[in-house]
Formats: C-alpha cells, sequence, structure tokens
C-alpha cells in the first residue's frame, strides 16, 4: 500500500549524496519525512594504498537514479505531489569532463591527499593569509587549487582533454537537463570563490593559468532548472517539470535539518568525518586562523570547521582490533574514567584538517604499554575527536556569543551517547542530541520548501530535538589538561 499523510501535499524530494552512501526521501510542506519513502544505497568509493579517493562519474549517477526510482515507485499516487527537488552533497570534489561531456577523470573527494605536496608547494610561495581572508578557505589539499595542480602534474593529457572542472552535483545537472550552473554553496567549498565578490576568484584563476569558461557558471541556490531532458522525462513523468534545485553542501543542510541558525546555534556533525558549524546571516568580518567561511546562499555565510576524522576512526579501529562484540566494547569504554588509560592520541588517519591544516601529520598514539587494552584505545580516539572539536570551539568563540543551543547529529554521534555526553565534558557547555536521524536531508528539504514560497523562513518548521547532556566541571578540567597535552605532542611531530 502506499504511504499517506494527512499534510502530504505539496511534497519536496531530496537527494543526498555522502560519503559512501546517498539517500532519497520525500517530505511535506510541514518538514515531515513520509514514511517508507526513503532509498538509501551505498556506492563504490575506491580508495588507493598512496591517498587516493575516487568515484566512478557513472556509477554514482546510476545509483542516484535508482534511489530515485525507488522512492518515487514507494509514494504511488503521491509523486505527482512533488513540487521541487533539492540536491546536498559532499563537497570540495571534482571532476573533468570533455567537450562531449563525457568523463575524463573521476571524481576526486576532498579526503584523496596525493596533492598534498601541491599544497605545502602553494604554502610556500603564495600568501595564504591573504588567500583565506579572500576566499574563506586555507590553502590545503582538501580544496581545488592544489588538486588541480596535480592533476596537471600527475594526467596531463586528461588535464588538456577537459573542458571543464565540476563537481558531482553539476554532474547531476548535465545528465538530466543537458547544463549546469553551480551554487555558490558548492563554490565555496572549492577553495575558489572569492566571498566578497561572490564570483570565482581572478588571482587564483591567473595564478593557476585557469580560463574561467573551465568552471561552471554560478548560481544561488534558490535558482532551480526545469524540464527533465529525453529519457528521464519518460522515466519520472512526474518530475517533468518540477524544479530542480542548484546542489548545496551536505554540511550547510545539517545546520539548518538539525535547527542551528543564527550566531548563538552551534551544530556538530559526525559521520564519516565531522564538523562544527554556525550559519549566520551575511557575511563576517575576518575569519579566524584555523576556521573555514563557506556559503549557503548569498545572505547566509557558514563559519566553522572540520576534521577529517569521525566514524571512519571508529570503523578503522572496528576493523583492525578485530574485536568480536564491538557493541560491547563501546559500551565498556563510555564506563571508563576520563583520560584514564594513559593514552594521547592524534587522531589524524586521513590527514589534518581543522584547526592547524597540516595533511602531513598522520595518527599517532603516544603511552602504549603492555597493559593497554582495546578499551582504551577505542576511548582514547573518541576522546581524542572530541579535543579536536574543543579546539574549533574556541576559534568560534572568538567571533560568536556563547551558545544559546550546540546540536548534535550525525550517525556515528546518534548512535553513540556517550561520546555526546564526552563532548559536552570537553566543551563545557549542554550538546543536545538532534532528534532527526537526517539532518541533511531535512534541512536541504526545508531550503526548497524555501525557495519555492511554501515556508516564509526556517524556523517554520519544526526541528526534533533528543536528550541534552550536560557538562561534568570536574571531567571538563580534566579533558582541558588532556587537550593541552594532546597539542603538545602535535607540536612536537610537526618539528
Amino acid at each position: 500500500m502506499p504511504p499517506s499523510h494527512t499534510d502530504n501535499a505539496p511534497l519536496v524530494l531530496t537527494i543526498d549524496i555522502g560519503s559512501s552512501s546517498l539517500r532519497t526521501n520525500l517530505f511535506t510542506a510541514a518538514g515531515h519525512q513520509l514514511e517508507r519513502c526513503e532509498a538509501q544505497l551505498e556506492y563504490e568509493v575506491r580508495v588507493t594504498p598512496d591517498g587516493g579517493v575516487e568515484i566512478e562519474p557513472e556509477a554514482l549517477l546510476e545509483r542516484i537514479f535508482s534511489a530515485v526510482d525507488t522512492t518515487l515507485a514507494c509514494a504511488g499516487k503521491l509523486a505527482g505531489q512533488v513540487a521541487g527537488v533539492g540536491v546536498c552533497s559532499l563537497v570540495s570534489n571534482v571532476m573533468g569532463i570533455n567537450a562531449k561531456c563525457e568523463p575524463t577523470t573521476p571524481i576526486y573527494t576532498w579526503a584523496d591527499t596525493r596533492n598534498a605536496a601541491e599544497a605545502a608547494d602553494l604554502r610556500a610561495t603564495l600568501d595564504e593569509a591573504a588567500i583565506h581572508q579572500r576566499t574563506g578557505c586555507p590553502i590545503h589539499s582538501s580544496y581545488l587549487p592544489p588538486r588541480l595542480l596535480w592533476l596537471r602534474r600527475t594526467v596531463p593529457q586528461a588535464y588538456t582533454r577537459t573542458e571543464r572542472w565540476i563537481s558531482m552535483g553539476d554532474w547531476l545537472q548535465l545528465r538530466l537537463f543537458g547544463q549546469m550552473a553551480q551554487s555558490l554553496s558548492v563554490a565555496s567549498w572549492s577553495g575558489l570563490l572569492n566571498r566578497h565578490t561572490l564570483d570565482w576568484d581572478e588571482e587564483w584563476l591567473r595564478y593557476l593559468d585557469l580560463p574561467r569558461e573551465k568552471l561552471p557558471p554560478l548560481a544561488d541556490a534558490d535558482a532551480p532548472m526545469r524540464g527533465l531532458g529525453g529519457e528521464y522525462a519518460t522515466r519520472w513523468p512526474q518530475l517533468r517539470d518540477v524544479p530542480w534545485f542548484p546542489c548545496v553542501g551536505d554540511g550547510a543542510g545539517g545546520n539548518v535539518g538539525s535547527g542551528c541558525w543564527g550566531e548563538e546555534a552551534l551544530a556538530v556533525q559526525v559521520g564519516t568525518s565531522g564538523a562544527m558549524r554556525a550559519l549566520l546571516p551575511g557575511d563576517v568580518g575576518e575569519v579566524p586562523q584555523g576556521l573555514w567561511l563557506y556559503r549557503l546562499t548569498r545572505d547566509e555565510a557558514l563559519l566553522g570547521g572540520a576534521l577529517s576524522e569521525g566514524g571512519n576512526l571508529l570503523a578503522w579501529l572496528r576493523a583492525t582490533l578485530n574485536v568480536a562484540d564491538w557493541s560491547a566494547l563501546e559500551r565498556d569504554a563510555a564506563g571508563l574514567a576520563p583520560d584514564s588509560h594513559g593514552l594521547t592520541l592524534l587522531p589524524f588517519i586521513a590527514g589534518e584538517r581543522s584547526p592547524g591544516w597540516n595533511p602531513a601529520v598522520r595518527a599517532t598514539i603516544s603511552g602504549l604499554s603492555l597493559s593497554t587494552r582495546p578499551v582504551d584505545i577505542v576511548r582514547a580516539a573518541q576522546e581524542a575527536v572530541a579535543y579536536r572539536f574543543g579546539l574549533i570551539y574556541v576559534g568560534l568563540r572568538e567571533m560568536l556569543p556563547p551558545p544559546n543551543k550546540v546540536v548534535a547529529s550525525g550517525g556515528a554521534l546518534l548512535n553513540s551517547p556517550g561520546w555526546v555526553s564526552m563532548l559536552a565534558d570537553v566543551l563545557g557547555v549542554p550538546v543536545t542530541a538532534s532528534g532527526e536521524q537526517e539532518a541533511s536531508s531535512k534541512g536541504t528539504a526545508m531550503l526548497t520548501l524555501r525557495s519555492l514560497g511554501l515556508i516564509s523562513d526556517f524556523g517554520d518548521v519544526p526541528v526534533l530535538l533528543g536528550e541534552t547532556y550536560s557538562p561534568d566541571a570536574v571531567r571538563h578540567e580534566v579533558y582541558t589538561l588532556a587537550i593541552e597535552r594532546q597539542r603538545k605532542l602535535y607540536e612536537a611531530l610537526e618539528r
């Protein structure tokens, strides 16, 4: 039987492309997720020993299309009530296309570190502080400037054949509509957008010898495309004339979907990786060192910091430690006293981002002994990630008032209440678990509803919240000392 809902008209369809899986959902005009219409599909991410992280473009599209098929089929007649489509994705990704709009490269994600040498050369050559203030992004392997230089060096033939460098969201638009326009949100995550002019940064274009025509045209998040082309109009007649809005960064969607907008609300999201962000009206003045400034729209800025680690660190430990009952191990780790294991851990299995942005520093465990147990390592790993959030929080506090609300979202956090409680102790402020299991999808739905004029602002849509974890002053002091110990280890390895 098809699902039903009392406020089901109109609906918005969301496509949420994560780091290793994607999902499609239907949301009502009141922001409720339509039951039994979600489709979630994993897709293959190729990881190479030298730091490569690649996605095959055609295979990704097929997974997206299959997920849309499933959601529309589950919706039945309600699919005809879809009024708009919103898309969000992991960002800082890039691929090349030729003159026939065929891929010349795989999709490279932000996690690909093979361009670390190019990033280091740029940092040594250019005025990084000026670039940071101009674009909101530091020079780092996760951004496009060093990625493009690496591609020019390592695959010169593919580089020469490439007519345009685009994102996975542009790739989806191009296939469906035969044209594309990259949102300011996605462009801001590239490191190539000038945050003052909201256009491609002329100084970067000159330095990289990159003609403007090699990058997509730009659009704001409320500028849709209509009129599916060819086979897709036949495949999805319900969506043929429905507006499809440009892809936005999934992190920005996560802030909206967890109810965190305004300078006194912080979102902490931990899935495969992690981030702490504030969604602010307008722009900010000087971007604090160690943080970034992206966009959601022309009128909304996203200030925060990101970690390359989160759930991926625990997944790596689970595979490496080879413990029979991982759930029991996590419960035991949650029961340990704070910083009681004698370990100091740097969690950088995928290279550091905020706040030091050093892709060369690697994961390290100091203090191992014959008495060290797997449960100690797991506890130390969770604490280590929380400490990095503590450093981001210090940077945000330079720009923002004390938060009235800190909301934790993302599967890695929501599935580990002990980790949420630990984070509250590290930050020294209450942290509330989000009640939204798919915050980025819901936030994308809310943005789509606003763009359609179905809501006037985000506050028109209720956002579910879960349990609030209050900090303990004694544990906070213990963690403050542990952060300092982690800092000293980090500085020793940097030398």
